[in-house]
């Protein structure tokens, strides 16, 4: 077996197209075998330490597609030009990237946050980029390539040893943009059955009602109108991008801001669901289902469930368009461009303060933006260009929420 040495760092080219930016890199066979996985197939070093064992299934074919690649990997003259694409970040049992999970983490325990296992990329003086694998846990989700991979599971290790793949890295996609990128992929070149997408990711190639869509499916089309509609303040504001990409650290240089889709849609899910893979994974038994399924089989104690339960995604939408217009007139409109409030953890404590508030305002029958000004109003004069908020990590995410709740009343 080969031993890696972590943090493993290894060159980078940036690709900026219309749905966002990927890097490619080379990275060895056996080092994504041993860091990546897919919903449905991961692999896992065998006792003795010799060779791999593959869990799970894809296909019911698998097994011998699997071997007929792997034959032709142990070939002389292998070659496998094609690129595999790689979502970084995502936590295959929650359903949340990373950071977002380790934030969750600390929120609910208290204790510090813990950023080590985060996937990034760095960019250097000279310009050029660097993907940086902290450590061997498998935090890169497969979206397309999965039997070229795990292949290599049934492939000689001298073969596996010789072999470095070509990847596209997403870093911090959420789930459903990771469904479109494969359902597009797979629609566009070959023919693949639309089952298939199904059981990959739990989603539909084709229009599905409503109350079947999962928290990270609705998530991701409310970000989208938020990201599209002439009223949202968001408009144009929302990319799909790292979290922690260079642009987003220059956003204060910039004269118009925008933070990556990840951001928003992991806002807007942890309105309606604490564990997005747990409640996909109900409505996706067996069959779809509708979300009222959630109703009878979770306990989860996020501020809009119910709402979302009873699909009432209307008043989902109205609250957080108003909230972010609220957020507009507070906070962003005249924030100086060294403000941290528009940055990705300024926007992200934004989403925690209304996770917090959301509740009072149901209660009190109002979520007109009016409201949520008022609510907010006693952060306006915070200067979040303060060199004690120019943190951009968990812990610079944390101060700011706690310097709003402070100075709205929210922590007495």
């Amino acid at each position: 077996m080969t031993d890696f040495e972590f943090p493993y760092v290894t060159p980078a080219l940036r690709v900026d197209q219309r749905l966002g930016t990927f890097y490619v890199v080379s990275i060895p066979a056996e080092l994504l075998l041993i860091v990546a996985a897919s919903d449905r197939m991961r692999a896992s070093v065998k006792p003795d330490g010799i060779g791999y064992l593959l869990h799970g299934t894809q296909r019911i074919v698998q097994d011998k597609r699997l071997n007929e690649i792997a034959d032709y990997i142990n070939r002389v003259d292998s070659a496998f030009p094609n690129s595999i694409i790689v979502a970084a970040n995502y936590d295959l049992e929650t359903g949340f990237d990373q950071g977002e999970l380790e934030y969750i983490s600390a929120e609910e325990t208290g204790r510090p946050l813990d950023n080590t296992l985060v996937w990034k990329v760095e960019e250097s003086k000279s310009g050029c980029h660097q993907l940086i694998i902290p450590s061997d846990k498998k935090l890169a989700a497969i979206i397309d390539g999965q039997h070229r991979l795990f292949s290599f599971a049934r492939a000689e290790p001298e073969a596996m040893r010789d072999t470095h793949l070509l990847c596209s890295i997403y870093i911090d996609l959420p789930k459903a943009l990771q469904a479109q990128i494969f359902a597009t992929i797979n629609s566009t070149q070959k023919r693949v059955d639309r089952s298939l997408t199904y059981e990959l990711f739990g989603y539909n190639v084709s229009d599905e009602d409503e109350e079947l869509w999962t928290p990270d499916k609705l998530a991701v089309f409310l970000t989208r109108k938020l990201a599209t509609e002439p009223e949202s303040p968001l408009q144009g504001r929302i990319r799909v991008a790292p979290k922690q990409d260079e642009i987003l650290k220059q956003l204060a240089a910039e004269a118009s801001w925008r933070v990556s889709t990840a951001v928003v849609v992991d806002g807007i899910l942890r309105l309606f669901s604490s564990n997005p893979k747990r409640d996909a994974n109900l409505m996706r038994r067996g069959k779809a289902r509708p979300r009222a399924v959630l109703r009878e089989h979770t306990k989860d104690k996020s501020p809009l469930r119910k709402h979302f339960i009873d699909v009432n995604d209307a008043l989902i939408y109205k609250i957080v368009l108003n909230y972010v217009a609220a957020c507009e007139e507070v906070f962003w409109s005249n924030a100086s461009e060294k403000s941290f409030i528009f940055r990705t953890i300024g926007v992200q404590a934004i989403f925690d303060i209304l996770r917090k508030i959301v509740t009072g305002s149901l209660e009190d029958k109002d979520i007109s933006v009016g409201y949520f000004t008022r609510r907010l109003n006693g952060a306006r004069e915070v200067d979040f260009a303060d060199e004690q908020f120019q943190n951009p990590s968990g812990s610079g995410r944390t101060h700011i929420r706690k310097a709003i709740e402070k100075a709205i009343g929210f922590d007495r």
